[in-house]
């Protein structure tokens, strides 16, 4: 049965004019027909047409691609492969994921609608840099001699947990994809990971550089829908971790299925409906800026967006001014066009999920400040929107929207502002605004965030920002556990107690 490929083409002028590559499942160091040869189509979300089919995996696949990384982990990873040496491997990678930035980044722009400059300075870069960061972790987590008293030795070991299943999303597919390796492969563990079906193809591009540094299957990479391949990861009896990032809903389901089997830890990066506060005494133009940038980068599919912006009372009308300008000069537009910053919905599906929140921030008597319409004639464009008059308890202020919609309202005094900033099931960021940095750490301590900014918003921007070393995470009903920094380590890591007996008599 033959192995599908991928042929893309890109815009004229671009510095990477095509490419050809295998989409298959790759299993064991290998790409492969999904089970029947079925294929799922991939369509460019700036044209709405099918650019490529990559094979759709079935339980049985999921089946083999198990077995593949229990093999690999018995025989060539895990204790088998010191971490010094898994630390050069993740550095080698890093540093072919450099080489192939371009077209990476190409295919990344193509298949999620990112502006190229965007996945080439932003996702791509960072994720090298992820893998490198985990690369340099790979021989320094372990454990500890403990003491307790004369008699024995007690010492702590730091083991891999064994194969474990990992899901990512399709907002940022490529970095989502290292953000998940770089930790597990770090501390030996052996990876089944299935990617988006709707933006599969740089994880499969990148396969190609897997296959050159790895050995066969201590890697394995998916695509197949949530309702198959995903159940069938959560559920695995040999899968022995999972970790997913994506909605709430989902990840409440996956949950479940890994109680339901054996009993799997889980961890879980979910939604956010974040608050971005400007108070009365905040640098009015930085923080319109900011507030731009933390709500409508990546065409707002974020999960830390900024979506909820609370603004004081007193500088409430000057500071909507100085954002709907700052909003109206952000250009909509091809990912490949060079100054474009938002691109389209990731998916018609997306599309019309927006679309259906703008029309219900209507229904429920929000003012529509801003957009709210399809841009252009093709794709899945959407201008950017601002909502006014939005009362906590509206549908647009309390769910995850996940796309270019801002909705602002006013607040009294800080006792006002942490009463409605925390009014919601998510806690995955914030952002505060203010020249008074000792109002700024106080809110900072009252929010139910994972993370804070304070005078900026940069979970992601052009200038490699953000902090691979610091956790990222949420609270509530965002998620559990920590991507990145040393905390993700731990996700990956199974803590073995030793206990040797030195002196201690017999007991009988």
């Amino acid at each position: 049965m033959s192995v599908p490929r991928a042929s893309l083409t890109f815009p004229q002028g671009h510095s990477v004019k095509s490419l050809d590559f295998p989409v298959g499942l790759f299993i064991n160091g290998e790409f492969v027909a999904g089970e029947g040869g079925k294929t799922i189509e991939v369509k460019a979300p700036s044209t709405g047409k099918v650019i490529a089919h990559v094979a759709e995996a079935s339980v049985n696949d999921v089946d083999r691609a198990v077995d593949a990384a229990q093999k690999a982990y018995d025989t060539v990873w895990g204790e088998r492969c010191p971490g010094h040496q898994r630390g050069k491997l993740l550095m080698k990678l890093a540093d072919l994921i450099e080489e192939h930035k371009a077209e990476l980044a190409s295919v990344e722009a193509l298949d999620n609608g990112k502006p190229y400059s965007m996945a080439y300075n932003g996702d791509i870069s960072l994720a090298a840099n992820c893998l490198r960061y985990y690369g340099g972790w790979a021989d320094k987590e372990h454990g500890k001699v403990v003491e307790v008293d004369d008699s024995k030795l007690a010492i702590t070991k730091h083991e891999p947990i064994g194969v474990v299943g990992q899901i990512i999303p399709w907002n940022f597919p490529f970095l989502m994809l290292a953000w998940k390796i770089g930790p597990a492969l770090a501390m030996g563990n052996t990876v089944v990971m299935k990617t988006a079906e709707t933006t599969p193809l740089s994880a499969f591009y990148a396969c190609q550089l897997f296959a050159k540094v790895l050995p066969p299957g201590v890697l394995n990479i998916l695509t197949g829908y949530g309702h198959v391949v995903g159940a069938a990861i959560s559920s695995h009896m040999k899968i022995l971790k999972v970790a997913f990032t994506g909605s709430t809903l989902v990840g409440r389901q996956i949950m479940k299925a890994a109680a339901q089997s054996n009993l799997k830890p889980v961890t879980l990066e979910l939604g956010g409906k974040s608050p971005n506060i400007v108070f009365d005494d905040a640098d009015l133009d930085q923080a319109a800026s900011w507030g731009a940038f933390g709500l409508f980068f990546n065409a707002g599919q974020c999960c830390a967006a900024g979506s909820r912006l609370f603004v004081q009372e007193s500088i409430y009308d000057r500071f909507l001014e100085k954002l709907t300008a700052r909003v109206k000069s952000l250009p909509v537009g091809d990912p490949f066009a060079p100054n474009s910053f938002l691109g389209p919905a990731t998916s018609e599906m997306q599309f019309d999920r927006i679309s259906a929140h703008i029309q219900a921030g209507k229904d429920e008597g929000a003012t529509l400040h801003l957009g709210g319409g399809r841009h252009g004639t093709q794709g899945y464009f959407l201008q950017p929107t601002i909502f006014t008059d939005v009362t906590p308890n509206m549908k647009i202020a309390q769910e995850e929207i996940f796309g270019p919609v801002l909705v602002v309202q006013k607040f009294k005094d800080e006792d006002d502002l942490v009463a409605k900033a925390n009014d919601t099931i998510y806690g995955l960021a914030s952002a505060v605004f203010s020249r008074d940095i000792s109002r700024c750490l106080r809110i900072a301590n009252k929010l139910q965030a994972g993370t804070v900014w304070i005078n900026n918003w940069k979970l992601l921007s052009l200038h490699n920002q953000l902090e691979t070393q610091m956790p990222f995470g949420g609270y509530k009903q965002s998620g559990i556990g920590r991507e990145l920094g040393e905390y993700a380590l731990h996700n990956y890591t199974a803590v073995k107690a030793i206990h040797i007996n030195i002196s201690a008599p017999n007991p009988l």
